[in-house]
């Protein structure tokens, strides 16, 4: 079975991005393959994530050109790739709805809490978990889910629970999200949605 082509879009340190690596190095994205890492960022430790471990990097700088005209670059670029499956792994910029609708059902979003709490517009990074302790939540968690033209609202493919703690702040909720969610569910929704791209491939090529 031909393996499904991705691409993980990362805006910041990628350490998302490094737990797919790790899950691929160990052999358990069986039917997936990182061909390229792409940034708006060009100060992205991500990317020197990928190029330690030869993977293809492109950039688009946020700060350089429109969202109209890093959206088209962007495509292009996924497009000549072959990229059948994109994953979004701290990626800051909200997709447009050409860029989403070129990717239906196949592109996937990590978000550092337990959807439909603590998500939309504005919510990312610090702010989920500064607004969950502000709440009062005992539970939080991460949520994988497919991303459509509602910011955070598709369909869920994964969910994990963590404890929320008495003397917790911000920092140290995500990094234990992190830790105890997004680096476990995010790699395993990777290659779930991988299999069945793949498959569905197969299937037409009969």
């Amino acid at each position: 079975m031909t393996k499904t082509k991705i691409a993980v879009l990362c805006s910041g340190g990628g350490t998302n991005l490094q737990a797919i690596i790790d899950f691929q190095k160990a052999g358990k994205l069986e039917h997936g393959e990182i061909k390229i890492v792409v940034s708006d960022n060009s100060g992205a430790f991500a990317l020197e994530r990928a190029k330690q471990k030869g993977i293809k990097t492109a950039v688009f700088d946020r700060r350089e050109m429109s969202k109209a005209e890093r959206e088209e670059k962007m495509m292009q670029t996924l497009k000549a790739e072959g990229v059948e499956l994109v994953v979004l792994a701290g990626f800051l910029s909200v997709l447009g709805e050409r860029f989403v609708s070129e990717w239906k059902g196949r592109i996937i979003n990590v978000h550092p809490a337990l959807i439909p709490s603590f998500c939309g517009m504005g919510m990312f990074g610090l702010h989920v978990h500064e607004a969950a302790l502000a709440r009062g939540v005992k539970v939080t968690g991460a949520t994988v889910h497919f991303v459509t033209e509602e910011c955070d609202g598709g369909p869920i493919i994964a969910q994990k629970a963590v404890e929320v703690r008495d003397d917790d702040t911000p920092e140290s909720l995500q990094k234990r999200v992190m830790r105890e969610a997004e680096w476990q569910i995010l790699p395993e929704s990777v290659e779930k949605v991988a299999k069945e791209l793949a498959q569905r491939r197969e299937q037409k090529e009969l």
